[in-house]
């Protein structure tokens, strides 16, 4: 499973709302969580691999899921993705 978004944040994904990011996936122990951005895939349960990728304003990036727990993660990570003003749902 997963969803792209596009980066509204004007400072992008920084380190407080990897940390958002990194402490939901880390919630889902029945599921692995990846983003993927520029060519570049990371797991969603480490902040330096989510910094990595250098996400700014504009930018896209894709959140995917697997295992049993997938659509409560994906859901879960769409949530703090739009709550915390990072991104919008790429339709």
């Amino acid at each position: 499973m997963e969803r792209t978004f596009r980066i509204t944040d004007e400072d992008g994904i920084h380190a407080r709302p990897a940390t958002a990011l990194v402490n939901t996936a880390n919630k889902f122990k029945g599921a692995e969580s990846f983003a993927e951005a520029k060519g570049k895939k990371v797991t969603l349960k480490s902040i330096l691999g989510v910094l990595s990728l250098g996400l700014e304003q504009g930018d896209t990036i894709t959140l995917s899921v697997e295992g049993e727990q997938a659509a409560e993660a994906l859901q879960a990570l769409t949530d703090v993705m739009v709550n915390e003003g990072l991104g919008e749902v790429n339709a």
